[in-house]
């Protein structure tokens, strides 16, 4: 009993935690609300009254679809080349030992690390000296960046995980390189590509600094969301969208949790 009652947190922590909570969660939930109000114009509170014809007119409008098909399709490809990249760098820096290889390892996880503003411009610069017109695929090439280095996060610590055995086995039993990777490496790591996609493609998908810089004349779901905010008419109508990425982006990165909070254990240890 006396261990129990020494294991509880303080009223004041509780507190904390909950205000903490509330802070970080009350304005999302004020998005749902909104998303239901009769008063297009502003954000009276409490609502006016609760209405679920939003919805309907966001459905019907074709710029929503356009912006929501733009971002589904970045989201899509940049997060497929993360995949590759991403886990060929985290297997070169966890598997083998070179010269610079701490130096590279930063060089990698320097694109999420530097603010989203100085990315842009960096790669706005890139692309207008090389004369590439801004375009969707400029986009991608944008995502990409810092898509890369949340797969390598999650594939170089899964990868240091597994116990060198398993491939040494694989290789005194005669499998040739690309065997050990289907038969023993990606089942130990698959799940770790998995929630390391699924974080990407939802960085991805409501990403705004880099996109503004790389985009040019094209609206990404975010951008329009932006410039909807401006416009006078029809507010519900973008908080109703703002609704669809919280859900968009929350369910991946729950998938995620779930799937990379059993991997602390070393594949093959002691075995």
């Amino acid at each position: 009993m006396r261990s129990e009652k020494s294991n509880r947190a303080p009223l004041g922590l509780k507190v904390a935690a909950a205000a903490g909570l509330a802070f970080m969660h009350v304005p999302i939930l004020l998005i749902f609300l909104y998303a239901f109000t009769t008063e297009e114009k502003s954000y009276q509170f409490p609502p006016p009254g609760l209405t679920a014809q939003w919805f309907a007119v966001a459905w019907s409008r074709p710029d929503v679809w356009a912006a929501l098909t733009l971002s589904v399709k970045v989201a899509s490809i940049a997060t497929a080349t993360a995949l590759v990249l991403g886990t060929l760098c985290a297997a070169a820096v966890s598997q083998t030992r070179f010269f610079g290889r701490e130096t590279i390892s930063l060089l990698v996880i320097l694109p999420i690390a530097l603010p989203g503003i100085i990315t842009g411009i960096a790669l706005r610069s890139a692309f207008s000296m090389a004369d590439v017109p801004f375009s969707f695929w400029t986009i991608v090439l944008g995502h990409a960046t810092f898509c890369i280095v949340v797969v390598y996060n999650n594939a170089v610590a899964r990868f240091r995980r597994i116990s060198g055995s398993l491939i040494e086995a694989s290789m005194d039993l005669g499998a040739d390189g690309f065997q050990t990777f289907r038969y023993v490496i990606l089942p130990n790591i698959g799940t770790a590509l998995l929630a390391g996609g699924m974080l990407a493609f939802a960085l991805s998908f409501d990403e705004v600094i880099v996109t503004t810089f790389t985009a040019g004349q094209q609206s990404t779901l975010p951008i329009w969301m932006l410039e909807e905010l401006i416009r006078p008419r029809q507010r519900p109508v973008t908080n109703v969208v703002a609704m669809i990425v919280v859900v968009v982006t929350f369910l991946p990165i729950l998938g995620a949790y779930y799937l990379t909070r059993d991997g602390d254990q070393i594949a093959g240890a002691g075995k």
